[in-house]
């Protein structure tokens, strides 16, 4: 991971950014034309500046410590639509045209196993 430093992400932007501790930004993706919310990645300076002048998303793989573009071995694709930063600076939205599965189990979004509800009733705590 390059530090702020080293990266040719424009001064301008870098210095909007508010990262975390390890210089990430969460970055949503969201399918552009429908609203569905695919994933979430971290990005750090450089990351970013690979997404907004290849078109390809580009994300930090913590686990891995190493670059990743979302599509390269799995062939489902994120075509960059638009890059949005957030009010606060902490967060990215990225809209992206996806193609096939968003997440690494094959679903199509990594949030379609696990919905949780709320309660029907709401407590009572006194």
């Amino acid at each position: 991971m390059n530090s702020t430093a080293d990266s040719p992400l424009d001064a301008a932007l870098a210095a909007r950014l508010k990262r975390t501790p390890d210089g990430l930004v969460p970055a949503v993706a969201q399918q552009y034309d429908t609203g569905e919310v695919l994933m979430l990645g971290w990005m750090d300076d450089e990351a970013l500046h690979r997404t907004l002048t290849t078109g390809r998303c580009t994300y930090w793989s913590r686990s891995r410590q190493e670059y990743w573009v979302k599509g390269d071995t799995s062939g489902h694709v994120q075509h960059v639509k638009s890059v949005a930063l957030d009010c606060d600076g902490d967060t990215l939205l990225v809209r992206v045209d996806q193609v096939g599965a968003a997440c690494h189990t094959g679903d199509r979004t990594c949030f379609d196993a696990d919905v949780l509800l709320p309660s029907a009733e709401p407590s009572t705590a006194q």
